[in-house]
């Protein structure tokens, strides 16, 4: 069964990195076949808003950021790989991996 990956990216700018590191991480969870949806806390806001159901459902969160989650605690019970955005810019694999290895 496909594994269910929710992601936040934030970076401290809340610009470039914050979307590049969301886009690399869609770019590898689809190559590997995991399902992924990413909520981006950038200078717009909070984008593509995670549902509760979302993160209830997903095996793994990851936090891709260089600052705080905002509302953290909807996050509560879940298991947490946290990873800085320019790591996942360069190497987006290497967090999806990272990530599922955390919780097989």
């Amino acid at each position: 069964m496909a594994k269910k990956i929710v992601a936040v990216t934030a970076c401290i700018a809340g610009i470039a990195h914050t979307y590049m590191a969301a886009e690399n991480l869609k770019k590898y969870a689809k190559k590997e076949g995991y399902e992924i949806k990413v909520e981006t806390q950038g200078a717009m806001g909070l984008e593509n808003r995670l549902s509760s159901s979302e993160i209830k459902d997903a095996d793994v969160v990851i936090f891709a950021v260089d600052t705080t989650v905002q509302e953290p605690d909807r996050f509560e019970g879940k298991q947490i790989y946290k990873v800085g955005t320019s790591q996942v810019v360069k190497d987006g694999k290497a967090a999806i991996d990272s990530a599922i290895s955390q919780v097989e």
